[in-house]
């Protein structure tokens, strides 16, 4: 079976409630169509490995995804459709397309170590399924993670991502003392305390650092607000959440609002950043890339997490980023990918598999 043909079966499979469906077909597939040693953990990630070698190269996806629009669902079924080179559905670019590509590269390639493919549950959910295997044992030496890098440095051509940025969620609290409105001088407006704090962050640097000399980026921006019980009260509470889109070893310090008075900082979400440091790595699959297209691929930077941030962060992997998906793809309405960009992501995965060593 070839990877256009792997991913619309894997698109058909309804994963965004219960992944275990599709779980089931890879499980079953990846036995049939490999002689690799297959199993799933108990959080319900497919593993399948196969070659020898000093070191590893993990071929990684996963199979949840976000809840469909009402037009992608049938009676509980997926609707998905083809026009010309393109497949329509939910999961086909975020990303059963390159999940399928991987797969069939995992079956075709001479491995030049060992290869590993995985498949993750609960990608959509933090990295649920990824942090857990990384706790139970699972550190490759090095990996591709499919998500998408198409599209970035010209249209339809996949490049490949030696970075990605992170993020951190925060929410800053400002406490006050109520009051009537008409007395404010009697209490202490946490408005005024919570914009005090907005003063800092719109102050504060974004953070930036460099990888294998690409500039990357991040950002720094308050993005709610919410305080006060009534027009006639002076507020006793403001929250302000923050979105900052980290970068590889730095962070904005935020802290420093807490040296006001009555104000506090708490971190609710830190997706790590992923940046390549071998530049070897990076070369062998730039070299995979530009064999197979037209185009000419390029080293790119993803604005938002995957698993990579994890598993380099906390597995010690060398990541880079390859796949299908084009920006503004992804848990949209219209989500599609194109087949042909499919089979060249399969090309590029098994020419890694076969070279990277």
């Amino acid at each position: 079976m070839d990877a256009a043909s792997l991913t619309r079966e894997l698109v058909s499979i309804p994963s965004h409630e219960d992944p275990a469906r599709v779980g089931d077909r890879l499980v079953e597939w990846l036995e049939t169509h490999t002689d690799a040693d297959v199993e799933r953990d108990d959080h319900g990630n497919v593993f399948a490995r196969r070659g020898s070698g000093e070191q590893s190269l993990a071929l990684v996806g996963h199979h949840d995804v976000v809840a469909p629009d009402d037009s992608q669902l049938d009676d509980d079924e997926y609707v998905f459709e083809a026009d010309g080179d393109r497949l329509y559905g939910r999961g086909t670019a975020d990303m059963k397309g390159s999940l399928a590509a991987m797969a069939t590269a995992f079956s075709d390639a001479d491995p030049a170590g060992e290869l590993v493919f995985v498949s993750f549950v609960g990608e959509e959910q933090g990295g649920i399924g990824c942090r857990a295997a990384i706790d139970d044992g699972f550190a490759p030496d090095f990996a591709v993670v499919g998500e998408g890098s198409t599209g970035y440095s010209a249209a339809g051509v996949t490049d490949v991502a030696i970075a990605h940025k992170g993020r951190r969620g925060s929410t800053i609290t400002a406490r006050g003392a109520a009051a009537h409105a008409s007395e404010p001088e009697t209490g202490e407006n946490a408005i005024y305390r919570a914009l005090d704090a907005v003063d800092i962050v719109r102050d504060l640097p974004f953070p930036e650092t460099s990888v294998l000399d690409h500039e990357v980026a991040g950002s720094l921006v308050a993005t709610e607000i919410e305080g006060g019980s009534a027009w006639n009260v002076v507020p006793e509470e403001c929250t302000v959440t923050v979105d900052e889109r980290t970068v590889p070893g730095t962070r904005a310090p935020l802290d420093r609002v807490e040296r006001l008075d009555g104000v506090s900082w708490a971190v609710e979400q830190d997706l790590p950043p992923m940046a390549c440091g071998n530049g070897r790595f990076a070369d062998v699959a730039l070299e995979a890339a530009d064999t197979v297209q037209d185009g000419t691929p390029e080293f790119v930077v993803k604005p938002h997490a995957t698993d990579a941030g994890w598993l380099a962060s906390r597995a010690g992997t060398t990541c880079l980023v390859i796949g299908a998906a084009e920006p503004g793809e992804a848990h949209t309405a219209t989500e599609s990918v194109s087949l042909a960009v499919v089979d060249r992501c399969e090309a590029i995965y098994r020419s890694i598999a076969e070279t990277w060593a």
